[in-house]
């Protein structure tokens, strides 16, 4: 008896609309050769932006990196709980989730000025900038359809 292999396809010729690697990548998930861990993705490209002073990023207390104003970073983080953490050096905000197998959490950081902020500029030369800290929320793609 002959058996007949199954080629492996790095890219879903029914998924148009995506990314290569994104489609590559699930390929190779669902073919057992990669992990399914999960991303994290934070962007910071809000028109509300004041545009100046950086944003730290942390994941369960180690440090991610730094957005500057246009910045965005991905990471792949294992599935399960995580602290994720952003400050301007003002400003903490901190997001607690769980994450599934094969989820991609999305976030955007914003520092904007809030009230007052330009008036404190004049008056004493400083002025503080707000963080914002949000989770974006994103239909996820069907993978299998």
């Amino acid at each position: 008896m002959l058996l007949q292999a199954t080629p492996l396809l790095l890219r879903n010729h029914q998924a148009r609309n995506q990314e290569a690697s994104v489609t590559g990548r699930s390929s190779l998930v669902d073919a057992g050769v990669l992990r399914e861990d999960c991303r994290l993705t934070i962007t910071r490209q809000s028109a509300e932006d004041v545009g100046f002073r950086e944003i730290f990023v942390s994941v369960d207390g180690a440090p991610l990196g730094i957005l500057r104003y246009g910045d965005t970073m991905t990471t792949e983080i294992s599935a399960g709980p995580h602290d994720i953490r952003a400050h301007n050096t003002l400003f903490w905000k901190t997001h607690r989730l769980v994450l599934r197998p094969g989820e991609h959490a999305r976030f955007t950081a914003i520092n904007r000025a809030g009230w007052g902020t330009f008036g404190m500029l004049f008056v004493l030369g400083a002025m503080p900038v707000y963080l914002t800290f949000e989770r974006m929320i994103v239909p996820e793609p069907s993978r299998h359809s």
